[in-house]
């Protein structure tokens, strides 16, 4: 089956002005302006109505976090107290049937939202949840949503001078032995892989060292990525330099972290000489604007770390955090914020962009994804302007993210569409919304 999606309004893509065609999962032809495909077509798709961008790419999230947005114990926190307040409630109420429900809710979301490909940082493992990465690997196929599965860990806690309570930490034997389980599992390195696996302690104040070098022993002989928390705020500054002698990166480096093969979610508080170091190793970093602000994180410096080398990806983080699981919501946060931070002339829509395809696509090793281009996979979204907020705009790209855009008409991943004229294809919102909704009830009857 090869289908013409023909004459989009606009297309973030040189060359293809007239359109693409996809055969077999894959971009196989950029159609230019006038100009018809150069083999047979079997279908045609008219995209005339739609601004048409590589699928966004998630590279941090939270997803059991949904359960607890906009929660009354932690809506005015900064990270440490907000964290303290929320750990005590996850460890009684997430339960097996609470994430399954959690997952598919934030992967429905960010479907809706134009995201394709979403790589979650799941660390939480209560007595019962020992299944989580097993829960998170069926949803994402039963929806057709192309996945990182981070395999995530806390085994240091308050007891042990970390901050989580003891009852949803593990022990480092217990880690590493279901890191390798579902490693072997469900870990695809193959071209348009819908799920691979990342290993992911959570952060220097609930992980030990010895879990930290172990990990990069485990990701190297089964050639995946790493993943953790880093420099998100001064209070983890402080807790480095207390607990370990030495500033976040020093110690990370001292963990064999260093490398191409890990990137890390937030990424705020580097100095110049981190920066040139973050570069020189090809760290990839994942910027969360929104989780940033909300919790008065700080700002990351995106412009200096890109241009020392390191991959910039977005990423939503936690739902308790951002409270929303828009990726594309996201892009507009990452526009503004990166604003205030240089100026206007200096982070164009293009970078947002850029950011949100090649670069989240970058820090996750996935060279077939972010953009479109011959031989990519056929991840796509597809918006239209016919809100009343698109009203008058002169630039449809450039619209997307200066209007607001918050939901794709459409979305194909691999070639197959998941969402159509706004509906996510196979999903009951209004159930999901409700059976949500219950679940979450617990979080708040537990005040």
């Amino acid at each position: 089956m090869r289908v013409w999606i023909k004459n989009p309004l606009a297309i973030l893509a040189n060359g293809a002005e007239g359109g693409i065609v996809v055969s077999d999962r894959k971009i196989v032809e950029l159609v230019p302006q006038g100009r018809q495909p150069t083999d047979e077509i079997n279908q045609v798709f008219d995209a005339s109505c739609h601004v048409v961008i590589p699928g966004l790419i998630n590279t941090h999230h939270h997803f059991f976090q949904t359960l607890t947005r906009a929660h009354p114990e932690t809506i005015n926190k900064e990270l440490f107290p907000w964290l303290k307040a929320l750990y005590p409630m996850w460890a009684r109420h997430v339960t097996p049937d609470a994430f399954r429900v959690a997952t598919r809710l934030a992967l429905t979301e960010l479907l809706m939202s134009g995201c394709t490909c979403a790589s979650d940082h799941q660390y939480l493992f209560p007595d019962g949840l020992e299944d989580a990465m097993d829960i998170q690997a069926d949803e994402a196929s039963r929806l057709g949503f192309r996945m990182i599965l981070n395999r995530g860990s806390m085994n240091l806690s308050e007891k042990n001078g970390g901050l989580p309570p003891d009852s949803i930490v593990q022990d480092e034997d217990t880690v590493l032995a279901d890191c390798e389980r579902v490693l072997s599992r469900y870990h695809d390195p193959s071209d348009g892989a819908m799920l691979q696996v990342a290993l992911a302690p959570c952060a220097p104040f609930t992980v030990t060292k010895r879990l930290m070098v172990d990990t990069v022993g485990i990701a190297e002989r089964y050639d995946c990525r790493l993943h953790t928390h880093l420099a998100e705020s001064h209070d983890e500054d402080e807790y480095c330099l207390a607990n370990f002698g030495c500033r976040p990166l020093d110690y990370l480096q001292e963990c064999g972290w260093l490398t191409d093969r890990a990137w890390l979610a937030h990424g705020i508080h580097f100095n110049d000489d981190e920066i040139v170091r973050l570069g020189r190793h090809g760290v990839g970093i994942c910027h969360c604007p929104t989780s940033n602000m909300v919790l008065a994180s700080g700002q990351c410096r995106t412009k200096e770390l890109e241009a020392a080398g390191s991959p910039i990806g977005l990423g939503v983080d936690g739902s308790a955090s951002n409270d929303s699981s828009n990726l594309m919501e996201g892009l507009r946060h990452a526009l503004m914020i990166n604003r205030i931070t240089y100026d206007a002339a200096s982070v164009t829509h293009f970078d947002v962009y850029r950011w949100a395809s090649q670069g989240s696509a970058r820090c996750l090793g996935r060279s077939d994804l972010g953009e479109i281009a011959i031989g990519k996979q056929a991840d796509m979204a597809f918006y239209t302007l016919d809100e009343l907020r698109f009203s008058g705009a002169g630039d449809p790209l450039a619209a997307l993210i200066l209007c607001g855009a918050h939901q794709a008409d459409r979305v194909m991943v691999g070639g197959q569409w998941l969402v159509e004229d706004g509906d996510p294809v196979g999903i009951d919102v209004a159930q999901l919304r409700h059976d949500h909704g219950e679940a979450a009830k617990a979080f708040l009857t537990a005040i």
